[in-house]
C-alpha cells in the first residue's frame, strides 16, 4: 500500500522519526510527533545560520560572481531557467548597492562562516548578521570559484554556536532535510522537504555532483545549510531551477562530502590545490564499450593526453578506458575529474585501465593543476600514405591532399585520412560526422593511409567485434566513436 508524503500514517512516521531524529545516538522512550521533530531541530539549528549582505561597486554578469550564479554552459537546455537566489535582471550594473545577498553558517565558534563564492563576489564590504541581530564585518579567509565556495571570518564577542558536518555520501533519495536561510532577506526561514535526487550534473562546472531537493529555497538561501534529521550539514544550498525566479521545488546543494575538504583547504591555506594527470576523457557509451570489448558502458575513455603530463609519463594511450582510480571504481566518466582533483599533488595512484581487451594496471604520480596552463597542441598521427579513395564503415575516405586541405580549411599540420562523404541516415551521420573530418586512428593505432584503415577494420572484425573504434579529429579536437562494420 502506498501513501503520499504528507499522508503517511502517524504510526509510520513515528517509526521513521524515532530513528531519524535520534540518529542512532539515543533510544526514545515515547513517540515523537512529526511536527515536534522539526520544531526541535529548528530551535537548535537556526542560531548557526547567518545573513550575509555586501556592498558592491558593480554587479558582475559572471556565472559565479554577482547577479547570475551557477548557470549551465551557454546553449544548455536549462540555461534560461537557472537563477541564483538574489538580484534582479535589469539592475543598473554601475550603481553602488547594499543588498541582502544570501546566507551562510558558522562552522567554528571562533567565527568561521561558510557561504557560496557568488554571494560575496565583487564585494567591497561584507556584513554578517547573526541570529540575535548583531552585525559584524567579515573578512574573506579564502574562496574557490570552481566549487563556488567561500570561507569568511568574523570576530564575535563570545563563542558562537557552530554547525556539525554530516556525511552526504550516506544520504539517500527520499531522506528528509531542512533548509535554513534568508530568502528575500527574511532571516531565519526554515523549510523542509526530501532529497529528490543525488549526483546531479547541472553543467555549472567540471565537478558537478549536486544534491537535489524539493525543500523550498529561494533568492537569499544561497550559501545556507541543508540539514539532515540528525541536525548535521549535508549540503550547501547553491542553485535553483526556476522559470520565474521563485521556488518550484527543484533546488540544488553542494554535498558536504565535496565541500568539507575544500573548506578545510581554505581554512589552512586560503586557497584550493587540485590534482591533475593530463588526460582528456569522454563517456563510454555501450557502442564504444562493445568496440573495445568491455561488458558494458562504464569507465572513462581517454580521448587525448597532454605532452609531458603524468598520464603521458605513465604511458597511458588515447583509447584506454580508466575503470578505477586509486581503487575507486569509475561507473560514470564524470566521477574521474573529481577523484583526480581531490588527489594531493605528488601522490602515487594506481589505475585500472582497459586496453587490448583486458584489464591492466598502471601507476602515475599526480601533479598540481595549473589553471593558467595553455591548451596543448593536437596530437599528430603518423604521416599518411597516398592511396585512392575507398568506402569504409559507411564513409567515403580519401587521401589528404593540398586541394582537400584548401577545400576543408585544414591546417598544414593535419594528418590522417579525410572524410569526403557521409551518407544521409548512416551511422556516421548519426554520430555527427561531416565532410572534412579526419580519421586519425582505428582502435589504439594511428592510421596514415586508407590501406591502414582497411587493415585495422578487418582485424577488428576478425576479432568478433560488431563495431570499430574510430578516432576522429575536427578543428584540432579529437574524439572516439563506434561505427558498425555492416555500414561499410
Amino acid at each position: 500500500m502506498f501513501f503520499g508524503r504528507r499522508s503517511v500514517t502517524h504510526t509510520a512516521l513515528t517509526l521513521v522519526l524515532l530513528l531519524a531524529a535520534a540518529s542512532g545516538r539515543a533510544e526514545a522512550t515515547e513517540p515523537t510527533p512529526f511536527s515536534e521533530v522539526f520544531a526541535q531541530l529548528a530551535t537548535k539549528l537556526v542560531g548557526v545560520v547567518v545573513n550575509i549582505s555586501t556592498t558592491q561597486a558593480t554587479a558582475s554578469s559572471s556565472p559565479k560572481g554577482g547577479t547570475e550564479a551557477q548557470l549551465p554552459a551557454p546553449g544548455a537546455p536549462l540555461d534560461e531557467f537557472f537563477r541564483d537566489f538574489f538580484g534582479e535582471k535589469g539592475a543598473n550594473p554601475s550603481a553602488p548597492r547594499a543588498a541582502s545577498l544570501g546566507s551562510g553558517f558558522v562552522i567554528d565558534p571562533s567565527g568561521l562562516i561558510v557561504t557560496n563564492n557568488h554571494v560575496i563576489a565583487n564585494a567591497e564590504q561584507i556584513t554578517v548578521t547573526l541570529s540575535d541581530d548583531a552585525t559584524l564585518q567579515a573578512e574573506v579567509v579564502g574562496r574557490d570559484v570552481v566549487s563556488d565556495l567561500a570561507l569568511l571570518k568574523i570576530e564575535p564577542k563570545a563563542p558562537l554556536t557552530a554547525a556539525n558536518w554530516g556525511d552526504s555520501a550516506k544520504t539517500r533519495v527520499g531522506d528528509w532535510v531542512l533548509a535554513i536561510g534568508n530568502p528575500f532577506g527574511l532571516g531565519g526561514t526554515v523549510t523542509s522537504g526530501i532529497i529528490s535526487a543525488t549526483a546531479r550534473d547541472i553543467h555549472s562546472g567540471p565537478y558537478d555532483d549536486f544534491l537535489q531537493t524539493d525543500a523550498s529555497i529561494n533568492r537569499g538561501n544561497s550559501g545556507g545549510p541543508m540539514f539532515n534529521l540528525a541536525g548535521e550539514v549535508i549540503g550547501i544550498n547553491t542553485a535553483i531551477f526556476s522559470p520565474s525566479g521563485g521556488s518550484i521545488g527543484i533546488g540544488f546543494a553542494i554535498p558536504s562530502a565535496f565541500a568539507r575538504p575544500i573548506i578545510d583547504q581554505l581554512k589552512a591555506t586560503g586557497k584550493v590545490e587540485r590534482g591533475w594527470i593530463g588526460a582528456h576523457i569522454q563517456p563510454v557509451t555501450d557502442d564504444l564499450a562493445e568496440a573495445v570489448g568491455l561488458d558494458k558502458g562504464r569507465g572513462a575513455m581517454i580521448g587525448a593526453i597532454d605532452p609531458a603530463s603524468p598520464a603521458a609519463q605513465a604511458k597511458l594511450q588515447p583509447g584506454d578506458v580508466i575503470l578505477a582510480f586509486d581503487g575507486k571504481p569509475i561507473d560514470r566518466s564524470r566521477q574521474l575529474p573529481r577523484l583526480v582533483a581531490d588527489s594531493a599533488p605528488d601522490t602515487l595512484i594506481k589505475l585500472s585501465v582497459w586496453r587490448d581487451g583486458k584489464d591492466q594496471e598502471f601507476e602515475l604520480k599526480v601533479a598540481a593543476l595549473n589553471p593558467n596552463r595553455l591548451a596543448p597542441p593536437p596530437p599528430e598521427p603518423e604521416k599518411p600514405k597516398p592511396p585512392p579513395s575507398v568506402d569504409a564503415l559507411g564513409l567515403k575516405l580519401t587521401k589528404l591532399t593540398a586541394e582537400l586541405r584548401k577545400q576543408f580549411s585544414l591546417p598544414e599540420a593535419a594528418k590522417g585520412v579525410v572524410i569526403t562523404e557521409v551518407p544521409q541516415n548512416s551511422p556516421g551521420a548519426a554520430q555527427g560526422l561531416r565532410p572534412g573530418d579526419l580519421v586519425v586512428a582505428v582502435g589504439h593505432e594511428a592510421v596514415g593511409s586508407l590501406e591502414e584503415v582497411q587493415q585495422k577494420v578487418a582485424a577488428a572484425k576478425k576479432n568478433g567485434r560488431k563495431n570499430a573504434l574510430v578516432r576522429v579529429e575536427r578543428e584540432g579536437n579529437t574524439r572516439f566513436i563506434a561505427l558498425p562494420f555492416e555500414a561499410g
